[in-house]
Order: structure tokens, then C-alpha cells, then sequence
């Protein structure tokens, strides 16, 4: 009997033992399996690229909105101008589309958190059928019940959480909206910007035909003292090689207009093979001392800079959030009601049913789960100030910069203006006295060199003045564009509105 036993317990243990090793052996064969699909999921190696299966190309949305164009602007194509290309890239690029649609969110999640204040009012229907038997199965019984009923939910009371919910659902809507202004006015100066170094290559091309139609007076001049005899093969030598450099210019020159043309059609959200065109750079500029003191300038940008209003509001918003944190703690007063009725069977056989109450919700205790939401709150509502600290840095520091470039500018491009005159002069001399045989080619490429670098001193003199003067208005958040209104009366207006 003992033997019998003990055959029998060993037979269980060989038994447990086969089982285990065959569990492990599976779960080894499921790990092998695991890091086969892994394996199938991912790139080779590290020195290997993924190979997306079908499912994840996507297909090109053909039925995508193409940009439009209003037909007035197709008809002049030509000669757009800055407000018109501005217009143009307020309608179609996609970065006020964004923060637009982000706006509308935050105004929807608003209404939502009002909603807070009024009851809460559902129904529902139950229908039920029930088959069963007693009294040890002599009697069944078949019940069908029908049950409508009508609730409702009033929050009467709960330490401020909903006010504190809907005040920071408002100060998103405000950052939201502060934040598509920021978007437009960034857009604007991105358009600006594009707008006028595009000015800026094609001035310069005119200036560098200008200098390559002089490196040809130059030469031609050469050949013809070297065929009467009057001038060395060296004078023709020289004055070829100013020509090619002169010629190398403008075919660089060339390439980057096509390059800053595409960028102004991009910064305009159309693509960057779009036919149309500018007018040209301005000759003379309405240039005037900024008449404003820095710190005047700095008050109006922190009265008006929307990405300061945003990070403002944001602070304020992650305020209210931490003082609903805290009342989730706090006592909650709620109102319910019910109404319905429970039918059996038939229409005729029913019972109506009400009950009405009002409860009190105290969360005790949470797990210290409520302590952390409210620690981490607080901090996050630190760091939303920090950062309010952090931006109102910044927009010193914008205007500070903004400014002083901007009376670099001025004082650039009277210099540049001066040296222009000058280096003409000097230019035109010198070919003279070239022809009359007195000065040399040597002096006539210099004196022509320094005239090219004096005229793309003030090409970019003129440019940076503009782009300056865009700069220090968009850092005050004043770059918004009145239609009919040039660049520099925008800046005359935002002067006189620092003054009021």
C-alpha cells in the first residue's frame, strides 16, 4: 500500500515537473514569437531603413483647397503691392488658419464650463424580460417591464470649482485669440521681410547691370587706346577680367531673385512656381528720426504686444486652474431628482415612481492623491508666472534692439547716401581721365569697384531701413496694415498713438 503511494506521489511529481517544463518551454516559444513581430515591425538594423508597408503610405489628398487668387490681383500681376500681397497672405496661410481654429476650441470649451451652472437634464428607458420558475419548477412565469424615466442634476453648491473652471476656460479663449493676433502679426512681418529683400535682389540686379554696362564702357575704352597705340595689352587684359567679374554678379544675382521670389510666394501661402511680380525698391525714403523714447516705446509694447497679452493670460489661467484643484476638496452640494414610470406586461398595469434628495460630497481622503494635484497645481501656476517673467524680458530687450537698429538704419543710410554721390564722382572722373590718357586701368577698376560696393551699401542701407522700421513695429505689436496705409505711415500712426 505504502509502495503503491509513493509511486503514485512520484508519478504526480513527474507529472508537475513535465508540466513546468512544458510551460516554460512555451513561454520561451511566445518570447521567441514576440521579438519575431518586433522584429517584423521595425528597421533591420541601426545601419538599415524601414521599408513602411502599404497601410502606411499615405495617399496625396488631391481634393485639397488650392490657394486662390482674387481676380484683380491676376489682372496685375505684375505689380502687386504690400498690402495686397499681405491681404493675400492673411487668406491663405495656413498658421491663422491654425491658431483660428484654436480659438473656436477655447470659445466652445468656455461654453462647456458654463454649462456647469445650469441643471442637468437626461432620460432614460429600461426594458426588461424575465423567464423563470418556483416552487421546485411546478409554476413559471413570463414578465415583461417597461420603465421611462426622467432625471435631473443641480450642483447647488461647491466653493468657488466651477467659477475657478470657468474662469480659466476664459483666460484660454484669451490667450487663444491673443495668440492668432501674435500669428498675424508674424505673418505680417514675414511677408514684409520676404517683401523687401525681394525688393532688395532685384535693385540690386539693376545695380549690377548698371556696373556690368560700365565694365563694357570700360572695355570697349581698352581696345580702343590699345589699337591706336596708346595703351599696353595689359589695360585690354584687366579691363576683361573687371568685365567677367561684373558678368558673374549678374548671373548670381539672377538666381537669387528667382530664390527670394519663391520664399515671398510661400510666406503668401501660394506655391513657389506662382507668376506674378513687385514694384521696385524706392529711390528716395521719407526718412525721419524715431522721435519716440525708447521707454515710451517699451510701455506701448507691454500695453500691446499679443504675445505678452497670451503668456499674461496663460498665468492667469493656470491661477484659476490651481484654485479649482484646491476646491475639489472641498464640500459639494448637489440636487437630483427623478421621475418615471414602470409598466408590467401591459400599459394598464404600471407604478409610478419620484424620489427627489440632496447630498452632500466631502471627500475625506484620496489616497494623498488630492494633495499632489494640488502641489502640482501650484507649481505649474509658478511656472506660468516665470515664464510671464521671462516674456516681459524679452519684449524689453525687443524693443531695446528694434530701436537702436533702427537709428543705425537712418544713420546707414544717410552715409550710404553720401558715399553713393561721392563714389559716382569719383567714378566718372576717373573714366575720364582714363580716355584722355592720364589715368591708368589699374585706377579706373579700383575707382570702380569702390563705386559697385557703393551702390550695394546703399541697396542694403535702404532695405534694412525697412526692414528695421517693420521690426520695431511689429515689436510693439503696431504692425497691422489699414487698407491704402504705406509702411511709413503705419509708423507715423504708431508714433502719434504713443503720443495720446
Amino acid at each position: 500500500m505504502n509502495k503503491t503511494r509513493r509511486k503514485i506521489g512520484v508519478l504526480e511529481l513527474s507529472t508537475i515537473f513535465i508540466l513546468i517544463v512544458s510551460g516554460l518551454s512555451g513561454f520561451s516559444g511566445c518570447s521567441s514569437l514576440l521579438n519575431y513581430k518586433i522584429a517584423r515591425s521595425i528597421p533591420p538594423g541601426p545601419d538599415r531603413q524601414w521599408q513602411p508597408p502599404r497601410k502606411a503610405v499615405t495617399a496625396i489628398d488631391t481634393t485639397r483647397k488650392v490657394p486662390s487668387i482674387p481676380r484683380d490681383l491676376l489682372a496685375s500681376k505684375n505689380n502687386w503691392s504690400l498690402e495686397e500681397i499681405i491681404d493675400l497672405a492673411l487668406r491663405n496661410n495656413p498658421q491663422t488658419r491654425v491658431t483660428w481654429a484654436l480659438s473656436r476650441s477655447a470659445a466652445a470649451n468656455l461654453g462647456s464650463r458654463q454649462g456647469d451652472y445650469l441643471p442637468q437634464l437626461s432620460t432614460d428607458a429600461v426594458y426588461s424580460k424575465t423567464r423563470g420558475s418556483a416552487v421546485a419548477g411546478r409554476f413559471d412565469y413570463d414578465q415583461k417591464s417597461y420603465e421611462p424615466s426622467l432625471s435631473l442634476n443641480y450642483l447647488l453648491f461647491d466653493f468657488g470649482q466651477r467659477h475657478a473652471d470657468v474662469d480659466a476656460a476664459r483666460q484660454a479663449l484669451y490667450s487663444a485669440n491673443w495668440t492668432h493676433n501674435a500669428t498675424i502679426q508674424n505673418v505680417v512681418l514675414e511677408v514684409e521681410q520676404a517683401y523687401y529683400q525681394y525688393l532688395y535682389s532685384k535693385a540690386l540686379r539693376l545695380a549690377q547691370d548698371a556696373s556690368f554696362k560700365e565694365a563694357q564702357t570700360n572695355l570697349d575704352a581698352a581696345e580702343q587706346r590699345h589699337k591706336a597705340g596708346l595703351a599696353t595689352i595689359n589695360d585690354v587684359l584687366q579691363a576683361r577680367t573687371g568685365f567677367s567679374q561684373a558678368q558673374l554678379a549678374l548671373q548670381s544675382v539672377e538666381g537669387q531673385i528667382q530664390t527670394i521670389r519663391g520664399a515671398l510666394a510661400t510666406a503668401m501661402g501660394l506655391p513657389a512656381n506662382t507668376e506674378y511680380d513687385v514694384g521696385l525698391l524706392p529711390d528716395s525714403l521719407p526718412v525721419s528720426e524715431v522721435s519716440d523714447k525708447v521707454e515710451e516705446l517699451i510701455a506701448e509694447a507691454q500695453a500691446r504686444r499679443p504675445d505678452l497679452a497670451a503668456t499674461r493670460a496663460q498665468a492667469i489661467q493656470a491661477e484659476a486652474q490651481a484654485r479649482s484643484v484646491k476646491a475639489e476638496g472641498l464640500p459639494s452640494i448637489s440636487l437630483a431628482s427623478n421621475w418615471g414610470r414602470l409598466y408590467y406586461n401591459s400599459r394598464d398595469n404600471h407604478r409610478d415612481l419620484s424620489n427627489m434628495s440632496i447630498s452632500l460630497h466631502y471627500p475625506l481622503f484620496t489616497g494623498f492623491s488630492h494633495e499632489h494635484d494640488v502641489l502640482k497645481a501650484e507649481a505649474d501656476a509658478e511656472a506660468a508666472q516665470n515664464r510671464l517673467q521671462i516674456m516681459e524680458q524679452k519684449v524689453v530687450l525687443d524693443i531695446w534692439t528694434s530701436y537702436y537698429e533702427l537709428k543705425t538704419a537712418q544713420q546707414r543710410l544717410k552715409t550710404s547716401d553720401d558715399l553713393l554721390r561721392s563714389a559716382t564722382e569719383s567714378h566718372t572722373v576717373a573714366l575720364e581721365r582714363y580716355k584722355a590718357g592720364v589715368g591708368s586701368m589699374i585706377e579706373l577698376l579700383t575707382v570702380q569697384s569702390a563705386l559697385e560696393d557703393a551702390r550695394a551699401q546703399n541697396l542694403l542701407a535702404r532695405t534694412d531701413w525697412f526692414l528695421s522700421l517693420a521690426q520695431l513695429a511689429h515689436d510693439t505689436g503696431s504692425l497691422w496694415i489699414p487698407e491704402g496705409t504705406s509702411i511709413e505711415q503705419r509708423y507715423e500712426k504708431m508714433k502719434k498713438d504713443g503720443q495720446k
